[in-house]
């Protein structure tokens, strides 16, 4: 049986193994919109309305044409000016959307295995 020390040493290794992991998925999230540039696929993968499904396949599936407008972005595009459109800029807004995300990801973990410890003595 690993002592408590032990316990906690291989939590640390795990936390920063996702840290790590989450950073350079934040770093790589430009990708979304640089492929689809690159390709002239239009939007990013699977990021399409309504619409734009209906156009690529033409039908919309029910699930998605009922619950589509239940849920907005607080971040629209991952960026606060839509109106610039410079891939440059678009790709910092992407990087500090996956920041945000990879954070609130982290705290949660974060807590979690601090109840998980808790609880486990």
């Amino acid at each position: 049986m690993l002592s408590e020390k032990a316990v906690k040493m291989k939590i640390n290794k795990l936390q920063k193994r996702i840290l790590i992991t989450l950073l350079v998925l934040c770093l790589i999230t430009p990708a979304g919109i640089l492929l689809p540039m690159v390709f002239n696929a239009g939007d990013a993968w699977g990021e399409w309305s309504a619409q734009t499904l209906k156009d690529l396949i033409g039908y919309v599936p029910k699930g998605l044409e009922k619950y589509s407008g239940v849920w907005n972005a607080p971040l629209p595009d991952y960026t606060l000016n839509t109106d610039d459109a410079s891939v440059v800029h678009q790709s910092g807004y992407y990087i500090v959307s996956g920041l945000v995300g990879a954070t609130a990801t982290y705290i949660v973990m974060l807590l979690i295995s601090k109840l998980i410890i808790r609880n486990g003595k």
